[in-house]
């Protein structure tokens, strides 16, 4: 079955990094579009990056741009996150995930909306202190 397993998440103060990693399996990694999304106590889910399944193609959220990196490691089937200048209000669960309805397509896609997911993580809790 697909697995997504995030992690990398912890404590941090302000204005710290984290590297945030998702080893995946269970799907043809090097065709799927993979995302990162968040969600903070009582907010929704919201888009965070995503990346094309070799990495032409990559969308941040307009309050990640220019901290966050997304990029990933088709050899080794993983995803990962560069959050540097880390603020509290990026305090949120972090969440990978998958996307191989268009596998079959062999140009770049980067779908930045969670509906057009297939496949999510359990998530990794990120906490950034003031």
């Amino acid at each position: 079955q697909v697995q997504l397993v995030e992690s990398g998440g912890g404590l941090v103060q302000a204005g710290g990094s984290l590297r945030l990693s998702c080893a995946a399996s269970g799907i043809s990694f090097s065709r799927s579009a993979m995302g990162w999304f968040r969600q903070a106590p009582g907010k929704e889910r919201e888009f965070v990056a995503t990346i094309g399944k070799v990495g032409g193609k990559t969308n941040s959220a307009a309050s990640v741009k220019g901290r966050f990196t997304i990029s990933r490691d088709n050899a080794k089937r993983t995803l990962y996150l560069q959050m540097n200048s880390l603020k509290p209000d990026d305090k949120a669960v972090y969440y990978c995930a998958a996307s191989d309805r268009f596998a079959w397509y062999d140009g770049e896609y980067a779908p930045m909306v969670d509906e057009q997911y297939d496949y999510w993580g359990q998530g990794t809790q990120v906490t950034v202190s003031s």
